[in-house]
């Protein structure tokens, strides 16, 4: 009997795009999207895809993965230059770049497209199934404690505090803080992502994760309010 997590494994559809992978690799800058990022990304999206084609749904899965694989090539020059949008900008050199390798152009254009959508905008949500896959497996890794521990990762790299004090030196708890800090990213960000999933399987496995991030949210507000002498 084969094991289900082989058979649901990422690897036989990687191993059709290796030069894609060893791409992908050459393009990462830092711990909170690294290649492990990017591997969780896709088997995210391979669940969520399989749950859509049980239900009726057409999806192109070799679309799915190479978009998945390069979706966070941009992230070196938008931590270069933050008036860089790493979705675009990534968007328009993964197309290049499987132009460039011999990929066809409604290929190329379509991974172009769920690459620039997958991340959280108002003005530009997913249109295609494939994208809207990409943006729920992606947002996935804010949720819960992954999303906790790669908003600490990331808040490190970019020099970011976990809290801010006020000039009346009280602990502030995100809501109001004009400084960006970790409790901030979670009450702009991190708390209100579990409502915006398109698909069913990505908001089951993102509300499963809810009690976690918002335990530790908690936890560490009143662990900083306890050093200060201060009530939550």
């Amino acid at each position: 009997m084969q094991d289900n997590r082989e058979k649901n494994s990422r690897k036989p559809l990687m191993a059709k795009f290796p030069e894609v992978e060893t791409y992908m690799k050459s393009c990462l800058c830092d711990v909170a999207h690294d290649a492990e990022h990017v591997y969780r990304v896709l088997n995210y999206a391979l669940q969520i895809a399989e749950n859509e084609a049980n239900a009726g749904g057409e999806v192109d899965f070799d679309i799915l993965t190479v978009a998945c694989l390069l979706h966070d090539i941009s992230r070196p020059e938008q931590f270069a230059d933050p008036s860089i949008d790493h979705a675009t900008h990534g968007a328009v050199k993964a197309y290049d770049w499987l132009i460039l390798n011999g990929y066809s152009e409604e290929f190329s254009n379509a991974v172009k497209n769920c690459i620039e959508m997958h991340r959280f905008r108002s003005n530009n949500p997913p249109e295609s199934i494939e994208a809207k896959i990409l943006f729920d497996a992606d947002k996935l890794e804010v949720c819960g404690a992954i999303g906790i521990a790669r908003t600490l990762l990331h808040n490190a790299h970019v020099m970011e505090p976990l809290y801010t004090v006020s000039e009346e030196g009280l602990v502030q708890n995100g809501k109001k803080d004009k400084q960006n800090s970790f409790l901030r990213e979670y009450k702009y960000k991190l708390e209100k992502i579990y409502d915006k999933f398109y698909t069913k399987h990505g908001t089951k496995l993102a509300k499963k994760r809810k009690p976690a991030a918002k335990g530790f949210y908690k936890a560490i507000l009143a662990e900083v309010r306890e050093c200060y002498r201060q009530e939550v």
